[in-house]
């Protein structure tokens, strides 16, 4: 046989292996939504996806994204998704009848969240935040808690700072540039391109007021779980994986981020650098943390007392 013959027998064969189909390993879809879209937290899954590593284990993602936590828990409820990349905070609409389980602890510590003011240097330092006004999403949201939390430990009370609910991002910077507000808390990778254009300063970062939690969880349907529970093993394995390439590929991790996030690529890789250390290496539960996020439900009214916090996740599927 000759080297011409011999190639072309085994690109024959090559090409009736990929046009043959394959019943057995037929990839799994999940259908999986982001509460937001442009947060660097979900950008695991634009990652995964885009390297490969869903397909690696027989998933297949149909992707979308939701405007905020309480509509991603909606679409959960009406089956329109089967998984959902959420908060920590979420897991209280489980004790409301969200028919759900969060299946591993995406992220730890609130490192997604700082807190910006205004540019004229009026506010230099923590101390100086006492009874002036902190624009926030929504008066139960995470944010809100956030900046309470941070007056009680300042020993002002949950209410030494004015939390100022005023919906969208976009809205809270129109009030800081009109003096409306004394700064505003959202995601770090907005925050940095805003102090990068010269709207603000980061003065302080979640991260370190708060050291037990979980910012992130994944969530799957109880349908899900019930049904399908090796998809939810395979998408776990994929997802762990991809955050350890991430980890150890910062360049291409940034590359995809980039896009996602809507910010240039410098300001991506140092929300790369300020972000990848929360991303939870096995997906386990912290009892700290899971007690924190069980307070600030109370805290935030939005559960009249602090529920049992083991009903509302599993670490069944996780990676052995």
């Amino acid at each position: 046989m000759t080297k011409n013959h011999f190639w072309i027998r085994a690109l024959l064969a090559t090409l009736l292996l990929f046009a043959t189909p394959n019943i057995a390993t037929a990839a799994e879809l999940l259908r999986v939504g982001k509460s937001v879209p442009e947060a660097f937290s979900f950008v695991p899954l634009d990652v995964g996806m885009r390297v490969g590593l869903f397909r690696k284990y027989g998933v297949e993602i149909e992707a979308s994204s939701l405007s905020g936590g309480a509509r991603l828990q909606q679409a959960l409820a009406a089956d329109s998704i089967d998984i959902g990349l959420g908060s920590g905070p979420e897991m209280a609409a489980i004790q409301k009848g969200s028919p759900v389980k969060a299946v591993a602890a995406m992220a730890g510590a609130p490192r997604l969240l700082a807190l910006l003011v205004r540019p004229d240097g009026a506010i230099k330092s923590v101390a100086d935040l006492r009874a002036k006004k902190i624009g926030v999403t929504t008066v139960n949201s995470l944010t809100a808690w956030l900046v309470s939390e941070l007056s009680r430990q300042q020993g002002w009370g949950p209410t030494g700072i004015d939390v100022t609910p005023l919906g969208a991002t976009p809205a809270q910077f129109a009030a800081l540039k009109t003096g409306q507000i004394d700064g505003l808390v959202a995601d770090i990778a907005t925050l940095l391109q805003a102090e990068a254009n010269g709207y603000g300063k980061i003065l302080f970062r979640f991260g370190d007021l708060v050291k037990d939690f979980h910012i992130h969880v994944i969530f799957a349907t109880d349908k899900l779980i019930a049904t399908r529970p090796d998809a939810i093993r395979a998408f776990l394995e994929a997802w762990f994986e991809t955050i350890a390439f991430m980890r150890a590929d910062k360049a291409t991790t940034v590359d995809i981020a980039k896009d996602v996030i809507s910010v240039d690529p410098a300001i991506t890789a140092r929300t790369y650098d300020e972000l990848m250390p929360m991303f939870s290496l096995d997906g386990k539960f912290d009892p700290k943390a899971l007690a924190v996020l069980s307070r600030s439900y109370v805290d935030l009214k939005i559960l009249p007392s602090a529920p049992d916090m083991s009903k509302f996740y599993t670490e069944e599927f996780l990676p052995r």
